[in-house]
Protein backbone atom coordinates (compact mmCIF):
# COMPACT_ATOMS: atom_id res chain seq x y z
CA UNK A 1 0.00 0.00 0.00
CA UNK A 2 1.23 3.50 -0.86
CA UNK A 3 1.86 6.07 1.85
CA UNK A 4 -1.37 7.79 0.87
CA UNK A 5 -4.60 5.79 0.68
CA UNK A 6 -6.28 6.31 -2.67
CA UNK A 7 -9.96 7.09 -2.10
CA UNK A 8 -13.10 7.56 -4.16
CA UNK A 9 -16.25 9.30 -2.91
CA UNK A 10 -19.53 7.93 -4.24
CA UNK A 11 -22.50 10.27 -3.98
CA UNK A 12 -21.87 14.02 -4.27
CA UNK A 13 -25.22 15.41 -3.19
CA UNK A 14 -26.03 16.70 0.30
CA UNK A 15 -23.23 15.20 2.42
CA UNK A 16 -20.83 13.93 -0.21
CA UNK A 17 -19.09 17.30 -0.86
CA UNK A 18 -18.10 17.41 2.82
CA UNK A 19 -16.41 14.03 2.46
CA UNK A 20 -14.75 15.20 -0.74
CA UNK A 21 -13.37 18.30 0.97
CA UNK A 22 -11.99 16.40 3.94
CA UNK A 23 -10.38 13.57 1.99
CA UNK A 24 -8.88 16.11 -0.41
CA UNK A 25 -7.32 18.01 2.49
CA UNK A 26 -5.98 14.98 4.38
CA UNK A 27 -2.27 14.44 3.84
CA UNK A 28 -2.74 10.68 4.35
CA UNK A 29 -5.37 10.40 1.62
CA UNK A 30 -5.29 10.82 -2.13
CA UNK A 31 -8.74 11.64 -3.49
CA UNK A 32 -8.64 9.94 -6.86
CA UNK A 33 -12.22 10.02 -8.10
CA UNK A 34 -15.80 11.11 -7.40
CA UNK A 35 -18.90 9.35 -8.67
CA UNK A 36 -22.49 10.49 -9.04
CA UNK A 37 -25.29 9.95 -11.54
CA UNK A 38 -25.90 13.73 -11.67
CA UNK A 39 -23.47 15.46 -14.06
CA UNK A 40 -24.21 18.88 -12.58
CA UNK A 41 -23.02 17.71 -9.16
CA UNK A 42 -19.86 16.31 -10.72
CA UNK A 43 -19.26 19.61 -12.55
CA UNK A 44 -19.33 21.43 -9.19
CA UNK A 45 -16.79 18.97 -7.79
CA UNK A 46 -14.58 19.37 -10.85
CA UNK A 47 -14.68 23.16 -10.56
CA UNK A 48 -13.47 22.98 -6.96
CA UNK A 49 -11.01 20.11 -7.39
CA UNK A 50 -9.71 20.07 -10.99
CA UNK A 51 -7.31 17.17 -10.40
CA UNK A 52 -10.04 14.81 -9.18
CA UNK A 53 -11.47 12.50 -11.84
CA UNK A 54 -15.25 12.23 -12.07
CA UNK A 55 -17.51 9.50 -13.39
CA UNK A 56 -21.18 8.57 -13.52
CA UNK A 57 -20.28 4.86 -13.45
CA UNK A 58 -19.90 3.08 -10.11
CA UNK A 59 -18.58 0.09 -12.08
CA UNK A 60 -15.63 2.26 -13.14
CA UNK A 61 -14.81 2.92 -9.49
CA UNK A 62 -14.95 -0.77 -8.62
CA UNK A 63 -12.86 -1.79 -11.62
CA UNK A 64 -10.14 0.75 -10.89
CA UNK A 65 -7.39 -1.19 -9.14
CA UNK A 66 -5.71 2.05 -8.11
CA UNK A 67 -8.59 2.92 -5.75
CA UNK A 68 -8.14 1.25 -2.36
CA UNK A 69 -11.11 2.68 -0.45
CA UNK A 70 -14.56 4.11 -1.16
CA UNK A 71 -16.73 6.42 0.91
CA UNK A 72 -20.44 6.00 0.24
CA UNK A 73 -22.72 9.02 0.66
CA UNK A 74 -25.74 7.84 -1.29
CA UNK A 75 -29.43 7.37 -0.41
CA UNK A 76 -29.72 5.01 2.55
CA UNK A 77 -31.54 2.28 0.67
CA UNK A 78 -28.52 1.90 -1.64
CA UNK A 79 -25.96 1.53 1.15
CA UNK A 80 -26.10 -2.25 1.44
CA UNK A 81 -25.80 -3.04 -2.25
CA UNK A 82 -23.07 -0.49 -2.94
CA UNK A 83 -21.06 -1.49 0.15
CA UNK A 84 -21.41 -5.17 -0.72
CA UNK A 85 -20.16 -4.62 -4.27
CA UNK A 86 -17.23 -2.53 -3.01
CA UNK A 87 -16.18 -5.22 -0.53
CA UNK A 88 -16.46 -7.87 -3.25
CA UNK A 89 -14.12 -5.67 -5.32
CA UNK A 90 -11.69 -5.70 -2.37
CA UNK A 91 -12.18 -2.05 -1.46
CA UNK A 92 -12.18 -0.71 2.08
CA UNK A 93 -15.53 0.94 2.78
CA UNK A 94 -16.81 3.91 4.76
CA UNK A 95 -20.63 3.99 4.72
CA UNK A 96 -22.68 6.96 5.84
CA UNK A 97 -25.42 6.21 8.38
CA UNK A 98 -27.31 3.97 8.51
CA UNK A 99 -25.09 1.04 7.57
CA UNK A 100 -28.04 -0.78 6.00
CA UNK A 101 -31.82 -0.95 6.14
CA UNK A 102 -31.94 -4.24 8.06
CA UNK A 103 -29.81 -6.12 10.57
CA UNK A 104 -29.61 -9.02 8.15
CA UNK A 105 -28.00 -6.78 5.52
CA UNK A 106 -25.66 -5.25 8.11
CA UNK A 107 -24.56 -8.67 9.34
CA UNK A 108 -23.84 -9.77 5.77
CA UNK A 109 -21.60 -6.75 5.24
CA UNK A 110 -19.73 -7.44 8.49
CA UNK A 111 -19.13 -11.06 7.50
CA UNK A 112 -18.03 -10.09 4.00
CA UNK A 113 -15.57 -7.49 5.30
CA UNK A 114 -14.06 -10.06 7.64
CA UNK A 115 -13.71 -12.63 4.88
CA UNK A 116 -12.13 -10.11 2.53
CA UNK A 117 -9.96 -8.65 5.29
CA UNK A 118 -11.23 -5.17 4.53
CA UNK A 119 -12.09 -2.21 6.75
CA UNK A 120 -15.81 -1.57 7.14
CA UNK A 121 -16.66 1.65 8.96
CA UNK A 122 -19.91 3.57 9.52
CA UNK A 123 -20.21 7.34 9.47
CA UNK A 124 -21.60 7.86 12.96
CA UNK A 125 -19.90 11.23 12.96
CA UNK A 126 -20.95 12.32 16.45
CA UNK A 127 -18.77 9.63 17.97
CA UNK A 128 -15.87 11.69 16.62
CA UNK A 129 -17.22 14.96 17.99
CA UNK A 130 -15.01 16.43 20.76
CA UNK A 131 -18.10 17.64 22.65
CA UNK A 132 -19.64 14.15 22.70
CA UNK A 133 -16.29 12.65 23.68
CA UNK A 134 -16.18 15.08 26.62
CA UNK A 135 -19.68 14.06 27.73
CA UNK A 136 -18.65 10.40 27.54
CA UNK A 137 -15.67 11.18 29.77
CA UNK A 138 -17.89 12.93 32.32
CA UNK A 139 -20.40 10.07 32.35
CA UNK A 140 -17.77 7.33 32.63
CA UNK A 141 -15.96 9.13 35.44
CA UNK A 142 -19.21 9.40 37.40
CA UNK A 143 -19.03 13.18 37.53
CA UNK A 144 -22.78 13.56 37.02
CA UNK A 145 -23.64 10.66 39.32
CA UNK A 146 -26.10 8.01 38.21
CA UNK A 147 -27.61 8.73 34.80
CA UNK A 148 -31.39 8.93 35.10
CA UNK A 149 -32.44 9.75 31.57
CA UNK A 150 -31.29 11.36 28.31
CA UNK A 151 -33.44 13.08 25.74
CA UNK A 152 -32.63 14.74 22.44
CA UNK A 153 -34.29 16.99 19.88
CA UNK A 154 -33.02 16.80 16.31
CA UNK A 155 -35.49 18.81 14.28
CA UNK A 156 -35.47 21.18 11.35
CA UNK A 157 -37.72 22.66 8.68
CA UNK A 158 -36.84 21.07 5.39
CA UNK A 159 -34.68 18.47 3.69
CA UNK A 160 -37.77 16.32 3.40
CA UNK A 161 -37.11 12.71 2.37
CA UNK A 162 -39.46 10.68 0.21
CA UNK A 163 -37.86 7.23 0.33
CA UNK A 164 -37.16 6.90 4.08
CA UNK A 165 -38.83 8.39 7.14
CA UNK A 166 -37.42 10.70 9.81
CA UNK A 167 -36.53 7.66 11.94
CA UNK A 168 -34.03 6.26 9.43
CA UNK A 169 -32.93 9.64 8.07
CA UNK A 170 -32.39 11.69 11.23
CA UNK A 171 -32.59 9.53 14.37
CA UNK A 172 -29.50 7.34 13.69
CA UNK A 173 -27.29 10.16 14.99
CA UNK A 174 -28.96 10.28 18.41
CA UNK A 175 -29.33 6.51 18.69
CA UNK A 176 -25.59 6.13 18.12
CA UNK A 177 -24.83 8.84 20.71
CA UNK A 178 -27.08 7.21 23.32
CA UNK A 179 -25.54 3.77 22.86
CA UNK A 180 -22.07 5.33 22.96
CA UNK A 181 -22.66 7.39 26.11
CA UNK A 182 -24.38 4.59 28.04
CA UNK A 183 -22.12 1.81 26.75
CA UNK A 184 -25.07 -0.52 26.34
CA UNK A 185 -27.96 -1.46 24.11
CA UNK A 186 -31.54 -0.64 25.06
CA UNK A 187 -33.66 -3.49 26.36
CA UNK A 188 -36.81 -2.28 24.63
CA UNK A 189 -37.96 0.41 22.22
CA UNK A 190 -41.25 2.21 21.65
CA UNK A 191 -41.91 4.62 18.80
CA UNK A 192 -44.76 6.76 17.57
CA UNK A 193 -44.93 9.10 14.61
CA UNK A 194 -47.12 10.64 11.97
CA UNK A 195 -47.26 11.19 8.22
CA UNK A 196 -48.30 14.72 7.30
CA UNK A 197 -46.59 15.50 3.98
CA UNK A 198 -46.34 12.02 2.55
CA UNK A 199 -48.63 9.15 3.49
CA UNK A 200 -45.78 6.66 3.06
CA UNK A 201 -43.13 8.10 5.39
CA UNK A 202 -43.29 9.58 8.89
CA UNK A 203 -42.26 13.24 9.03
CA UNK A 204 -41.94 13.19 12.81
CA UNK A 205 -41.04 10.36 15.17
CA UNK A 206 -40.72 10.03 18.94
CA UNK A 207 -38.58 7.11 20.08
CA UNK A 208 -38.30 6.01 23.70
CA UNK A 209 -35.67 3.46 24.71
CA UNK A 210 -35.34 1.66 28.03
CA UNK A 211 -31.75 0.86 28.90
CA UNK A 212 -30.38 -1.36 31.70
CA UNK A 213 -30.69 0.04 35.24
CA UNK A 214 -33.87 1.82 34.21
CA UNK A 215 -32.15 4.57 32.22
CA UNK A 216 -34.53 6.14 29.71
CA UNK A 217 -33.52 7.56 26.36
CA UNK A 218 -35.85 9.64 24.22
CA UNK A 219 -35.33 10.97 20.70
CA UNK A 220 -37.49 13.42 18.77
CA UNK A 221 -36.70 13.63 15.06
CA UNK A 222 -38.52 15.74 12.49
CA UNK A 223 -38.09 17.76 9.32
CA UNK A 224 -41.34 19.60 10.02
CA UNK A 225 -40.34 21.95 12.87
CA UNK A 226 -40.13 25.75 12.68
CA UNK A 227 -36.45 26.02 13.63
CA UNK A 228 -33.28 23.99 13.63
CA UNK A 229 -32.57 22.34 16.98
CA UNK A 230 -29.72 19.95 17.78
CA UNK A 231 -29.85 19.55 21.54
CA UNK A 232 -29.39 16.73 24.03
CA UNK A 233 -29.97 16.80 27.79
CA UNK A 234 -28.37 14.29 30.16
CA UNK A 235 -29.92 14.19 33.64
CA UNK A 236 -27.87 12.64 36.42
CA UNK A 237 -28.34 12.21 40.14
CA UNK A 238 -25.70 14.83 40.95
CA UNK A 239 -25.28 16.99 37.85
CA UNK A 240 -26.94 17.60 34.52
CA UNK A 241 -25.57 18.39 31.07
CA UNK A 242 -27.04 20.26 28.13
CA UNK A 243 -25.30 19.72 24.80
CA UNK A 244 -26.22 22.17 22.06
CA UNK A 245 -24.47 21.17 18.86
CA UNK A 246 -25.29 24.37 16.98
CA UNK A 247 -24.23 26.77 19.73
CA UNK A 248 -21.38 29.05 18.65
CA UNK A 249 -19.76 28.84 22.07
CA UNK A 250 -20.33 26.68 25.10
CA UNK A 251 -21.64 23.61 23.32
CA UNK A 252 -21.62 21.81 26.70
CA UNK A 253 -23.04 23.30 29.87
CA UNK A 254 -22.74 21.35 33.12
CA UNK A 255 -25.36 22.22 35.72
CA UNK A 256 -24.49 21.48 39.33
CA UNK A 257 -28.10 20.69 40.12
CA UNK A 258 -29.96 17.76 41.62
CA UNK A 259 -32.71 16.59 43.94
CA UNK A 260 -31.89 14.62 47.06
CA UNK A 261 -34.08 12.54 49.37
CA UNK A 262 -34.02 13.54 53.04
CA UNK A 263 -35.56 11.71 55.95
CA UNK A 264 -36.31 8.03 56.51
CA UNK A 265 -37.90 6.20 53.65
CA UNK A 266 -39.59 3.60 55.87
CA UNK A 267 -41.48 6.09 58.01
CA UNK A 268 -44.75 7.47 56.66
CA UNK A 269 -44.67 11.19 56.16
CA UNK A 270 -40.90 11.43 56.40
CA UNK A 271 -40.29 11.78 52.66
CA UNK A 272 -38.64 15.13 52.05
CA UNK A 273 -36.66 16.29 49.08
CA UNK A 274 -33.98 18.93 48.85
CA UNK A 275 -33.26 20.74 45.61
CA UNK A 276 -29.59 21.54 45.11
CA UNK A 277 -28.77 24.31 42.66
CA UNK A 278 -25.14 25.25 42.19
CA UNK A 279 -22.95 26.72 39.49
CA UNK A 280 -23.14 26.30 35.74
CA UNK A 281 -19.82 25.23 34.27
CA UNK A 282 -18.76 25.44 30.62
CA UNK A 283 -15.72 23.23 29.99
CA UNK A 284 -13.12 24.34 27.47
CA UNK A 285 -13.14 21.97 24.52
CA UNK A 286 -10.71 22.07 21.63
CA UNK A 287 -13.18 21.73 18.80
CA UNK A 288 -11.98 20.08 15.63
CA UNK A 289 -14.26 19.18 12.76
CA UNK A 290 -15.86 15.81 13.63
CA UNK A 291 -15.97 14.72 9.98
CA UNK A 292 -12.27 15.47 9.61
CA UNK A 293 -11.62 13.27 12.64
CA UNK A 294 -13.81 10.54 11.17
CA UNK A 295 -12.15 10.60 7.75
CA UNK A 296 -8.67 10.61 9.27
CA UNK A 297 -9.60 7.67 11.48
CA UNK A 298 -10.90 5.72 8.49
CA UNK A 299 -7.67 6.30 6.56
CA UNK A 300 -5.58 5.29 9.58
CA UNK A 301 -7.56 2.07 9.99
CA UNK A 302 -7.08 1.26 6.32
CA UNK A 303 -3.34 1.90 6.59
CA UNK A 304 -2.78 -0.03 9.82
CA UNK A 305 -5.54 -2.64 9.87
CA UNK A 306 -6.82 -1.28 13.19
CA UNK A 307 -10.46 -1.79 14.09
CA UNK A 308 -12.54 1.36 13.51
CA UNK A 309 -14.21 2.98 16.48
CA UNK A 310 -17.49 2.90 14.52
CA UNK A 311 -17.02 -0.47 12.86
CA UNK A 312 -19.63 -2.72 11.30
CA UNK A 313 -20.72 -4.02 14.71
CA UNK A 314 -21.28 -0.45 15.83
CA UNK A 315 -23.42 0.14 12.76
CA UNK A 316 -25.32 -3.09 13.36
CA UNK A 317 -26.27 -2.02 16.89
CA UNK A 318 -27.83 1.18 15.60
CA UNK A 319 -29.67 -0.66 12.82
CA UNK A 320 -31.11 -3.12 15.36
CA UNK A 321 -32.54 -0.23 17.40
CA UNK A 322 -33.95 1.42 14.26
CA UNK A 323 -35.52 -1.89 13.23
CA UNK A 324 -37.18 -2.26 16.61
CA UNK A 325 -38.41 1.33 16.49
CA UNK A 326 -39.81 0.79 13.00
CA UNK A 327 -41.59 -2.35 14.19
CA UNK A 328 -43.08 -0.34 17.04
CA UNK A 329 -44.16 2.41 14.62
CA UNK A 330 -45.84 -0.15 12.37
CA UNK A 331 -47.68 -1.65 15.35
CA UNK A 332 -49.02 1.55 16.83
CA UNK A 333 -46.30 2.24 19.39
CA UNK A 334 -46.13 -1.06 21.24
CA UNK A 335 -42.98 -1.90 23.16
CA UNK A 336 -40.54 -4.03 21.15
CA UNK A 337 -37.82 -5.96 22.96
CA UNK A 338 -34.34 -6.26 21.54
Amino acid sequence: MSEQVKVAVVGCGYWGPNLVRNFHQLSTADLVSCCDVDLQKLDKIKALYPTVRTTVSYADILANGEIEAVALSTPARAHYELARDALLADKHVLVEKPLAMSSEEAEELITLAQKRNRTLMVGHVFEYNPAVLKIKELVDEGQIGQVYYIYSNRVNLGRVQSDINALWSIAPHDVSILIYLLGDMPLSVRATGATYLNSKVEDVVFVTMTFPAGVLGHVQASWLDPSKVRQMTIVGSEKMIIYDDIADEGKIKIYDKGIYLKGKEDIYGEFQYKVHSGDIYIPKIEMTEPLRNECAHFIECVRTGARPRTDGENGLRVVKVLEAAQASLDRGGVSVEL
